[in-house]
């Protein structure tokens, strides 16, 4: 997702404010977060070691999850009027060309 742009986040587990504690079941029915994002980022490598025994076999090779940072804008607890503020935005695979890029 690029940088800059808002989201809204309408799948809402767990919803506290201070001693108020709402637990979906399994979400919170109108409660929404709405979300800027900040870019895109990796995550620490991860390992990958395959070894066989007695055949002389290792291979090892590593792993960078890509994630998108985001900062929460507002938190909209159930039975609030408030309208849709950003439209649902789904993350879709990214096309391969017939080069392979």
């Amino acid at each position: 997702m690029a940088e800059g742009n808002t989201i809204e986040l309408d799948r809402v587990l767990l919803l506290a404010d201070n001693d108020k504690v709402t637990v979906g079941t399994p979400t919170v029915d109108g409660a929404r977060v709405i979300a800027t994002s900040l870019g895109e980022d990796r995550g620490k490598k991860v390992i990958v070691f395959r070894y066989k025994n007695k055949v002389r076999y290792r291979k090892k090779t590593g792993h960078r999850q890509v994630y998108t940072k985001l900062t929460i804008d507002k938190i909209i607890g159930p039975g609030t009027t408030e309208e849709k503020l950003v439209k649902n935005v789904r993350r879709r695979k990214k096309e391969v060309t017939a080069s392979g890029t």
